[in-house]
């Protein structure tokens, strides 16, 4: 019974195999792909976030850039208590994925939203925002950014101490 099983399943592996080798989808794409790469930790250096797109003390670690084969870039940005962006927008959209802390996310005209560990925020292309950390606490986030004609955001005036604690 087991030798039956086994000569069975090697069978099905070797029809399944020559299936996907055969398949011309599959045979396209092998032919077409790129290496995997890693990037390892610490290989990017990290930056201030520059002042005129940030108020506070603002870290923002590279993760990936844009290339031939993604149209979007991240970065982890980490704000300190009452460290906030800029209004900006972005023309393609963003992404952002709290990792620690509590933070806050607002839109031009709509009310200041907590944001925390796990929440996903999406922002569609053209909305005026800002995002950062609470008054209080520090903040995380990844932020997956898509890009458009080679542009990933449109940096604008700064979010004043008034509008930000509000």
């Amino acid at each position: 019974m087991m030798k039956l099983f086994a000569t069975t399943a090697m069978i099905a592996c070797t029809s399944f195999a020559g299936a996907f080798a055969q398949s011309p989808e599959i045979s396209q794409a092998t032919a077409t792909s790129q290496a995997t790469e890693i990037f390892p930790a610490g290989s990017r250096a990290s930056a201030r976030g520059p002042k005129a797109n940030f108020t506070g003390s603002v870290v923002v670690d590279m993760l990936y850039r844009n290339n031939a084969h993604t149209a979007n870039s991240g970065a982890l940005v980490t704000f300190e208590p009452e460290a906030r962006s800029a209004w900006h927008t972005h023309p393609a959209g963003q992404i952002l994925i709290v990792t620690s802390g509590a933070g806050w996310v607002q839109e031009e005209g709509g009310e200041k939203r907590r944001i925390r560990p796990g929440d996903v925020i999406w922002t569609p292309p053209g909305t005026k925002h800002w995002h950062g950390a609470t008054d209080k606490n520090g903040m995380s986030h990844i932020a997956v950014s898509n890009v458009k004609d080679g542009k990933a955001v449109d940096w604008m005036e700064k979010v004043t101490d008034e509008q930000y604690l509000d």
